[in-house]
């Protein structure tokens, strides 16, 4: 027998199931005020089980109570590393703090910061050694109890580490229970780790909800805080003093997704320029706490960014009119150049006004100048790019964006220097130095990515004539095509501590790059590192990974202590390797001798899990397309043996212009598979088999439109699915589930809809399944519903609720910020599902957002999860013999003498039964 948890029961006591975890934090969780955790096999009832969290099957709890590994960093002269200490999971307290949705942005009134930060506990710095292995270590110390930490960076010398500290608040009045929520600037000593204050409250608490702090210099700092004297939160008026209005006066086109978190009303706007209003200081390391100088005066901030040599800030503000109908990014803002000393204003760069009628076409931006960045290759020169479609990517124009640049502090009549014209839309600059850079630009409607090779010049001017000013083109292909991919190019720290282009010089003299790179193939990924001429588009493939047993990845570049070009030989990386039984650990890797030491030495997250069986399969759908999923089976699973196993299918659909591209290979069975809280490879203890990312391609080719055969192309691949896994023996048809998050439960809940044939069960995470509901476009669809209604309404599986009869699990976070994917969506579908007798059961989660992250939600999703598993896909009973003529006319979705096709285990009997189940799913996908 292969070895796998008990699949009798769902889990134990609350008491229990903590003893055979970490234990504690269960333990306490359960016994303390706050959340109640029950255990899935105390009661059966609805009703009891909304009256608190559950927890799932122990062996499933172990795993997601496993301590996360830290998180690294290493110093700018690479003489030391951090070791970021996380929580596993944050408590449902952290969620449930109070909140503020503003303009598109969640704000913690309290901490004067975002909502919903992540943190660390605690931070050690590790001493790196002259041979690359780890020294002696010191913990930063002199940290209140309880503190959750922030925005880590090293000073530009590497002697000090600066971070926010924020703790839960004292006990007592309000006021100062306040104050310890709000956020203070420390400075630790690397040598020693011990660490002080420098800014906090109640005079200087850090205001971080669009900006915080950054390095001025090795021993100063500018910060964003709360002004002096700010006034209270205004309260919200008792009686409303007029109606909430909006207009369109003169008919102008004003298309836009569904944004989430807009302004209300007056108030509204009000309260966020209550919490935005920031004064920007400059803080010396070696004054005394509180000793701050400022710098100009209280405004809305949304960035202050010092120049690499600290004597200029690029400040953003953003400025009235607000706006009810788009989110703050769009809203007017002016973009200057400042003396750091002085905060005197040197020149504006933009003044942007209010951006309510950008296009909803792929490609479209906001008019004007955008991407206004200091220049990593010069002390203090901006550059940034401006369109010449006015942001419409349904005009047709030549160029289409321009990029420019100009020194912060400009000659009297000094204009903008051009550096590229660009006839697709802009994507980014990679620099390197006043002979070279990297411009990229891409177009969505063709899946087409150019990269660009340019001689910047410096501030001064542009390049010398004899390093030549034209653009040349060094990549052109489709970026759906991962076989083509020729990787990025990796890059080096400089004196000022930006990144530029690594290049290095071959014994010759000649310049070449670095091009890192997955390296996706028919046999999956094996990552690579080339050298590359870019003036002869020639590469030499200098290393490739361990295709044995090992995947390993090239992180970054040690070897980058000096300026300029490095020499081969002198090259020093870092190397992550890993294998399908043991995590990813860290390596530095020297080429002059190739020498390797590891840094990191992590043990096995979920022991209970090694041995699993990973494989990547291949198989084709009935149009010819080729398929690929990763197949996971449990440990010392045997087919031939064991039999079929009760199966769930984990999967998104995804669009694409070419048959070629979509039936590309991704992965490599060598990977470790990594198994987080929202993860379906947590069912792996249950006795399950997982197929993990099965392809579900929606291809559009040419002129064609990929949803114009949404249903079409998504049953034929599930369907090609379902064969694959039939005919390994893995599984069998009468137990299988299907699962997604976001478009992956839109996904869901269609197969149960158009192929209901198909699956025993589904559970549907946070998906939007009414399309009428997104008119304007929604995923990769650019057309509107007026545009082409019948596509929307094929795809809204809303629509297609009575013809739904297998089981379906509905979860949603009540606080779901993401476009699209209101709450309202799955409230409504559950009430279509319900009217038609479907056996279903929908699960909202207190204050989660479109991910889920409490540990309580995350716990109760799995109970939930593993409770539906158990009873409508393992246990359900093998259906009757159909004869084969009724059997295609069910699996073409059919009918007979008026009723549908209708599997065993649902319809209306099953939906008695539906105050008897838990219900709902919690694994992660990626966000519509």
């Amino acid at each position: 027998m292969f070895i796998a948890a008990s699949l009798m029961g769902v889990g134990g006591t609350a008491a229990g199931a903590a003893a055979t975890s970490n234990g504690a934090m269960a333990e306490d969780l359960s016994a303390a005020p706050g959340p109640t955790l029950a255990s899935a096999t105390e009661s059966d009832s609805e009703s009891d089980l909304n009256s608190g969290y559950a927890l799932p099957p122990a062996e499933i709890l172990s795993i997601v109570d496993a301590p996360p590994n830290p998180a690294l960093s290493f110093s700018p002269k690479r003489e030391r590393v951090l070791f970021m200490h996380r929580p596993s999971l944050p408590p449902i307290s952290e969620l449930a703090r109070p909140e503020l949705k503003l303009a598109g942005v969640r704000i913690d009134p309290e901490a004067h910061s975002r909502s919903r930060m992540s943190f660390y506990t605690g931070v050690t710095i590790h001493q790196v050694n002259d041979d690359d292995t780890l020294g002696d270590s010191v913990e930063v110390s002199g940290l209140p109890p309880g503190s959750k930490i922030n925005f880590l960076s090293w000073s530009p010398d590497g002697q000090h580490l600066a971070f926010t500290v924020r703790g839960d608040g004292d006990e007592g009045d309000s006021g100062a229970q306040q104050a310890g929520r709000q956020l203070s600037l420390w400075v630790a000593d690397v040598a020693t780790g011990k660490a002080r204050q420098l800014l906090g409250p109640p005079h200087a608490a850090i205001n971080a909800v669009f900006d915080s702090y950054a390095w001025l210099d090795d021993k100063t700092l500018i910060a964003s805080i709360i002004p002096p004297g700010h006034p209270p939160q205004p309260a919200r008026p008792s009686v409303p003093p007029g109606p909430k209005i909006s207009d369109n006066q003169g008919g102008v086109l004003a298309q836009s997704r569904t944004f989430t978190d807009l302004l209300r009303d007056e108030f509204d706007a009000r309260l966020l320029e209550h919490f935005a209003l920031a004064q920007i200081v400059r803080v010396d390391l070696e004054g005394e706490e509180g000793n701050m100088t400022p710098i100009g005066k209280p405004d809305m901030y949304m960035s202050v960014e010092p120049s690499h040599d600290g004597k200029y800030l690029l400040v953003e503000r953003m400025c009235r009119p607000f706006s009810l109908e788009v989110p703050c990014g769009r809203f007017p803002r002016r973009i200057e150049v400042w003396r750091s000393d002085t905060g005197a204003m040197v020149q504006l760069v933009a003044d942007l006004p209010l951006a309510e009628n950008i296009p909803v076409t792929f490609n479209s931006v906001r008019a004007g100048r955008r991407s206004i960045n200091w220049r990593p290759d010069a002390p203090n020169c901006l550059y940034w790019v401006e369109t010449q479609d006015g942001g419409d990517a349904k005009v047709e124009v030549s160029p289409r964006d321009i990029v420019y640049t100009l020194p912060a502090d400009p000659m009297p009549g000094q204009q903008p220097q051009e550096l590229c014209r660009l006839d697709l839309r802009y994507g980014g600059i990679t620099w390197g130095d006043e002979g070279l850079a990297l411009v990229y630009e891409s177009w969505f409607k063709t899946r087409r990515t150019r990269t660009w090779a340019i001689a910047p010049g410096s501030a001064a001017g542009p390049p010398p004539p004899d390093q030549g000013s034209q653009p040349k083109l060094i990549f052109d292909r489709s970026y759906e095509d991962r076989y083509s991919d020729p990787g990025s190019p990796l890059l080096r720290r400089t004196s000022m501590g930006t990144y530029v282009l690594a290049q290095v010089r071959m014994p010759d003299g000649a310049l070449r790059l670095l091009l890192a790179g997955d390296g996706a193939s028919p046999e999956g990924n094996v990552p690579f590192l080339d050298l590359f001429d870019w003036q002869s588009g020639e590469k030499e493939r200098v290393w490739r990974s361990d295709t044995e047993r090992h995947f390993e990845t090239i992180y970054s570049l040690l070897s980058d202590q000096q300026e300029g070009p490095i020499a081969l030989k002198d090259l020093k990386l870092i190397l992550s390797r890993e294998s399908k039984d043991d995590p990813p650990q860290s390596f530095v890797k020297r080429w002059g001798d190739g020498s390797e030491v590891q840094l990191t030495h992590f043990p096995h997250p979920y022991p209970s899990l090694r041995g699993l069986s990973k494989e990547i399969i291949r198989y084709q759908r009935s149009d010819g397309v080729q398929l690929t999923a990763k197949l996971f089976l449990p440990p010392g699973y045997d087919p031939v043996r064991d039999g079929p196993l009760p199966t769930v299918l984990w999967a998104y659909p995804r669009e694409y212009k070419s048959k070629e591209a979509a039936g590309q290979v991704q992965g490599s069975p060598n990977q470790f598979p990594g198994i987080g809280a929202s993860s379906p490879l947590l069912f792996l203890a249950r006795g399950y088999a997982v197929l993990s990312g099965p392809s579900m391609p929606i291809i559009g080719q040419g002129e064609e439109e990929a949803n114009d055969r949404f249903v079409e192309q998504l049953v034929a691949s599930a369907e090609a699915a379902v064969e694959e896994v039939v005919r390994r023996g893995v599984a069998v048809r009468h137990s299988i589930a299907i699962g997604g998050h976001s478009y992956g439960a839109f996904m869901a809940a269609n197969l149960l809809a158009h192929a209901p044939h198909l699956f025993a069960c589904a559970i549907a995470q946070s998906g939007a399944y009414n399309r009428t509901l997104t008119p304007f476009s929604f995923q990769s669809e650019e057309r509107t519903l007026w545009q082409v209604p019948q596509v929307y309404m094929t795809m809204s599986p809303f629509l297609a609720a009575d013809r739904i009869k297998s089981p379906i699990l509905l979860v949603h976070g009540q606080d779901d910020n993401n476009t699209g994917t209101f709450p309202m969506q799955t409230e409504r579908f559950f009430a279509a599902l319900k009217g038609h007798g479907v056996t279903t059961r929908m699960v909202l989660l207190p204050h989660e957002g479109h991910g889920y992250r409490a540990r309580e939600s995350l716990l109760h999703v799995l109970a939930e999860q593993s409770n539906w598993l158990e009873k409508y896909c393992k246990n359900r009973p093998a259906p009757p013999e159909v004869p084969a003529d009724k059997e295609n006319e069910a699996a073409a979705g059919g009918s007979v003498e008026g009723k549908a096709s209708e599997p065993v285990g649902a319809g209306v009997e099953g939906a008695k039964e539906e105050d008897h189940d838990m219900g709902e799913g919690a694994w992660l996908r990626a966000s519509l």
